[in-house]
């Protein structure tokens, strides 16, 4: 009999909500209140996470965020700084146990994202996993050698969390302007961006709808897992412990400047919300 997990589709929500609902799934799943959870959801308004040991300063430009009405929030798992558009941009996380997943990371990673790699090409893509020399652990889903998916982990108490990104139709031009990419600013050209990292609407020639995406991917995640993903909803638990750590954590100065693991930085006008 085939394995059934919950999948959850929770829509649009600003970048501190959508971190909370993640972090709330993870210690849910670890006590055994919920079953292993697919995720899918968007971001409005659009916003940068960053990875959760980096700096501030050295990733993202404040001043173009604040312009652009772009959230700043930082993720519990690593990586690197993402810019999360709101019209073109499709994220899924997947909370499960290691009885259900490989706990090796570079397995896990490998298992998790040939799901993104079966759904790519579903879409007719001839979709490849790569993992990228500046972060080893961390594969990015590939079409003729450009990205359309990164993903970050993190693991608790045999438990993993894994969320990543769908470009389906992100505003690159954006992107250059609020990601400084290991620069100090944030002045990588457009047509320097446009040769390492592309869209699902780029790469077909054609509009493709989110409902698309979804499907593929939950096709694809299905095939994987070799389980059948039950459409839920967040149980009236989830979404108070949600908006309370979204409160606590998540919208907070303290957490969102912190420069690394245990240091704070004491600056203003790093939260937007």
């Amino acid at each position: 009999m085939t394995e059934e997990w919950r999948w959850v589709r929770t829509g649009f929500n600003d970048a501190f909500t959508n971190m909370a609902i993640d972090e709330t799934i993870l210690t849910s799943r670890i006590s055994g209140a919920v079953p292993n959870t697919v995720r899918f959801y968007r971001w409005n308004p659009s916003a940068v996470s960053l990875g959760f040991s980096q700096e501030v300063e050295k990733e993202v430009e404040l001043e173009a965020c604040k312009r652009l009405g772009v959230d700043l929030v930082r993720r519990q798992t690593g990586g690197g700084a993402v810019y999360h558009d709101s019209d073109g941009e499709l994220t899924y996380s997947i909370v499960a146990s290691f009885d259900a997943i490989p706990s090796d990371v570079i397995a896990s990673y490998r298992y998790l994202c040939d799901g993104i790699v079966l759904a790519s090409r579903h879409l007719g893509l001839n979709a490849q996993m790569s993992f990228n020399d500046r972060a080893r652990q961390c594969p990015n889903v590939m079409v003729n050698g450009k990205k359309i998916s990164g993903s970050a982990q993190t693991r608790r108490r045999n438990t993993l969390l894994q969320h990543g990104t769908i470009l389906v139709d992100s505003n690159l031009e954006t992107m250059t302007k609020v990601l400084k990419m290991g620069r100090p600013t944030a002045n990588m050209s457009l047509e320097k961006l446009q040769s390492k990292v592309t869209t699902l609407t780029r790469i077909l020639g054609r509009p493709v709808s989110f409902e698309e995406v979804e499907d593929s991917l939950r096709l694809g995640f299905e095939k994987i897992l070799n389980v059948r993903l039950s459409e839920q909803a967040l149980s009236s638990l989830e979404l108070r412990q949600a908006s309370e750590l979204r409160l606590r954590k998540y919208a907070t100065y303290e957490w969102n400047s912190r420069r690394q693991i245990g240091e704070r930085r004491a600056e203003a006008g790093l939260i937007y919300s």
